[in-house]
């Protein structure tokens, strides 16, 4: 079974249905072929630079976001890669609807563009915390839906992820943040506050991958618990996507045929 596949939220998706625990052991030389792989291809795609690829990764605080893009990126060429962190929004971005500061950031052509966080924040902590009705929640699905569909039909395949979690885990990594002074700078003291609505965050994104999985817009949801089996999961989820794009050199220029270099 391919990765896009046992990983696939798919029709009738339930999250307790899925679980955070590894599902074997990880192998560093099968991550390393793999990472080389998706090296390879990235720079058909930025030589090409006709279509793009949208990574969006979400998760709980914790669940590894920073480091699946160390992982995943660490042997790729750096120009043809765009991460934007989506981060609460500044005045000037709230004056507007909530994907205006989103469509901003879309890889242009010959990129992958990755979105660590994105626009599905605003279906989920403005949801848990309140800020939008359950109408306004069902109108951004809708939105949303209408948005990829329209990324996906101008040329960018998109892939979604999220990163999956236990509540044991988030705890013993945020104690591993409060015990360890290289890493307080990631301890932000309002991630214990929002552990208090843990319940209600899983059914937000239960309900919000429900609602926005398409075929031009899959949701897979990554096993988080283990670091080195999450990375090779993202690993065989991106090349898969890669190669499904069947991605080729460009045509050389015909000029470059005659060509004697003196």
């Amino acid at each position: 079974m391919k990765a896009i596949d046992e990983f696939r939220a798919g029709d009738g998706f339930k999250l307790r249905d899925k679980d955070a625990q590894a599902r074997g052991e990880p192998d560093k030389e099968r991550l390393d072929q793999l990472l080389d792989e998706i090296s390879d291809l990235q720079e058909m795609l930025y030589a090409e630079r006709q279509r793009k690829v949208l990574i969006v990764l979400q998760g709980m605080d914790t669940s590894g976001k920073d480091g699946t893009l160390r992982s995943l990126f660490s042997k790729i060429n750096p120009m043809g890669l765009r991460a934007t962190a989506f981060k609460a929004p500044t005045e000037i971005e709230a004056g507007h609807d909530f994907l205006w500061r989103v469509h901003r950031e879309v890889p242009k052509a010959g990129e992958i563009g990755v979105f660590n966080r994105s626009h599905y924040e605003d279906v989920l902590i403005t949801r848990v915390l309140g800020q939008v009705t359950p109408a306004e929640c069902k109108r951004r699905y809708a939105q949303i839906r209408d948005f990829e569909r329209m990324l996906a039909e101008s040329g960018t395949t998109i892939v979604k992820l999220f990163l999956h979690i236990s509540k044991d885990e988030q705890r013993e990594r945020l104690q591993a943040r409060a015990d360890n002074p290289k890493k307080h700078w990631k301890f932000d003291p309002s991630d214990m506050k929002q552990r208090e609505h843990w319940g209600a965050y899983q059914k937000a994104y239960a309900d919000a991958i429900a609602a926005t999985d398409a075929a031009h817009a899959p949701w897979y949801v990554v096993p988080a618990d283990s670091k080195p089996y999450r990375n090779e999961v993202v690993a065989r989820l991106v090349l898969e996507t890669l190669r499904g794009m069947k991605l080729d050199w460009p045509p050389p220029d015909k000029r470059l045929l005659k060509l004697k270099v003196r």
